[in-house]
C-alpha cells in the first residue's frame, strides 16, 4: 500500500509564491508519472502539471511560465513550485502517482489528501 502526504499549502497574497511537496512511502517497485491536480470550489478537478519518469513535463495552459513541477525519485517525491499565483489558482491541490507495486503488478494511481492553496487578491 502506497500513502501519499503532501504539504506547503496556504494562504498567500496574489503574485507570492509557493512550494507544494508529496512524498510517497510505503511497500512499492516503482513510480512512473506524477502529476499536480487541482479542484477549485464549483468546478472540476483538472490536471496542473505531471511529470514522467524520464522528466517530460506538461503543463496547463494557465499555469505555463509560472509554475514548475520537479522530482526526486531518490526520495519518492514531487514538488510544484507555483510563483506569480493568482486569485484564480485558489483550489485544493492533490499529487497523484502512477505506482508499481512489483513486475507483475499492474501499474495503479495513488492519491494524496489534497492541501488547501488560497491566494488572496
Amino acid at each position: 500500500q502506497v500513502q501519499l502526504v503532501e504539504s506547503g499549502g496556504g494562504l498567500v497574497q496574489s503574485g507570492g509564491s509557493l512550494r507544494l511537496s508529496c512524498a510517497a512511502s510505503g511497500s512499492f517497485f516503482r513510480i512512473n508519472a506524477m502529476g499536480w491536480y487541482r479542484q477549485a470550489p464549483g468546478k472540476q478537478r483538472e490536471l496542473v502539471a505531471d511529470i514522467s519518469r524520464d522528466g517530460s513535463t506538461n503543463y496547463a495552459d494557465s499555469v505555463k511560465g509560472r509554475f514548475t513541477i520537479s522530482r526526486d525519485d531518490a526520495k519518492n517525491t514531487v514538488y510544484l513550485q507555483m510563483n506569480s499565483l493568482k486569485a484564480e489558482d485558489t483550489a485544493v491541490y492533490s499529487c497523484s502517482m502512477a505506482v508499481r507495486r512489483g513486475l507483475r503488478y499492474p501499474e495503479t494511481n495513488s492519491w494524496g489528501q489534497g492541501t488547501q492553496v488560497t491566494v488572496s487578491s
